[in-house]
């Protein structure tokens, strides 16, 4: 016995009429200017830099300085070529320096940093980033380009100018 295939019915598509998957696309509803803002916005719309990188070589001691004389909550730990390696953070220094901070200051700071942390792409919705940061307890992220290397971070401060900029800009329409 022979099994013959079965024709299938000739759809629009078979017939080589090209349909727009997109044509029946529903675009979605906002309740408003911001929450549509803060999902159609890129994640550049928010302040992304400057930011501050280190090597993983970078003595804690002196990462510590770094964030001292520049203000910041957190350090990038990066490769040569900018992929991001580790995160340092305010955390990390109360969590595994502060009380032991003798024995650690000449180490290497990818010893004490954490490695891999979460980060989003430069693509990413400030909706999304937002959303990170809320459900997953993190202070600062940092933003990826296509290449996976380090473009920038967001924190606090900058969600909070961007989300007072945002409010600015509907009050005056």
């Amino acid at each position: 016995m022979t099994l013959r295939p079965r024709r299938r019915p000739v759809s629009s598509a078979d017939s080589g009429e090209f349909e727009d998957p997109l044509s029946n696309y529903d675009l979605p509803a906002y309740s408003d200017q911001m929450e549509r803002e803060l999902v159609e916005d890129t994640i550049q719309a928010v302040v992304t830099r400057p930011l501050i990188t280190v090597p993983p070589t970078t003595p804690v001691g002196e990462a510590l300085q770094i964030m001292v004389d520049r203000d910041v909550a957190c350090l990038l730990i990066t490769d040569e070529q900018e992929h991001l390696l580790g995160i340092f953070s305010e955390r990390d220094v109360l969590l595994r320096v502060a009380d032991r901070f003798e024995q650690v200051r000449q180490q290497r700071i990818s010893d004490v940093m954490t490695a891999n942390p979460t980060a989003v792409y430069e693509t990413a919705t400030p909706a999304q980033a937002l959303n990170l940061m809320a459900e997953a307890g993190f202070r600062h992220i940092p933003i990826l380009d296509m290449s996976d290397r380090v473009v920038g971070i967001i924190g606090p401060r900058r969600v909070t100018r961007y989300l007072q900029g945002l409010i600015d800009r509907i009050a005056a329409e």
